[in-house]
């Protein structure tokens, strides 16, 4: 692990993780104050459609999660950015996910792990949360009914926050709607209204969605 650059004014640390496929280019965040032992890990959409750790429902739910006390951990997968690698169609970012959550338990092993995603990287995040013990799960546009398969993951029984804008026109509310419910323990659905797939002028209603859906997992600020 090394970082790559100096941090930024907001306190970003640029780094390097070593991953399965070469050098993950990565970002960390601290928590604003009072900050709580939880560290997210925000997982970014379909690399071969242009999405990056940079993406703005990327960026905007990690500015979320930091505002609520919680510190964020962005990602490239492999062949993304600075992360080397080709893409692998979602067997090798598992691999990715895989090895910064490894990363992020030796560096702050007095941290819970949440895990977080948008659209591909939703689905990514799904799968791992039950492996990884995540204790809390964000998914944002899961990409039900697309080229990726929701059969047979090993569903977290952890407290999952769901948020689906209501006219997407990449993802379809309504089947993602009909997933959630029929699944065993259906997460808390928020949908957004008049979002589309990326959120355009609706970032600030899905930044207040994710602190008000998370307000709730964390345990209260520390008397003065």
């Amino acid at each position: 692990m090394s970082a790559v650059n100096a941090p930024a004014t907001d306190g970003t640390e640029p780094l390097v993780i070593p991953g399965p496929a070469g050098r993950i280019e990565a970002a960390l965040t601290p928590a604003e104050a009072p900050a709580q032992n939880v560290l997210a890990i925000v997982c970014h959409p379909l690399p071969t459609e242009g999405g990056t750790m940079h993406n703005k429902v990327v960026t905007m739910t990690a500015r979320a999660l930091r505002e609520s006390g919680v510190a964020a951990l962005r990602f490239n997968f492999r062949g993304v950015g600075g992360s080397e690698g080709h893409f692998d169609e979602g067997r090798g970012e598992l691999d990715d996910l895989r090895a910064v959550a490894r990363w992020a338990r030796e560096r702050h092993p007095d941290h819970a792990l949440w895990l977080a995603g948008f659209s591909f990287g939703a689905w990514i995040a799904l799968r791992a949360a039950a492996e990884l013990g995540a204790a809390a799960l964000i998914t944002i546009a899961p990409p039900v009914g697309r080229s990726w398969a929701f059969e047979g993951i090993a569903l977290p029984t952890v407290p999952w926050l769901l948020l689906q804008g209501d006219v997407d026109e990449i993802v379809d509310p309504a089947a993602v709607r009909q997933w959630a419910a029929a699944l065993p323990k259906p997460p808390q659905l928020v949908e957004i209204e008049g979002a589309s797939h990326f959120f355009h002028r609706k970032l600030m209603d899905l930044r207040g969605a994710v602190k008000n859906g998370v307000r709730g997992w964390l345990p209260a600020p520390p008397s003065a």
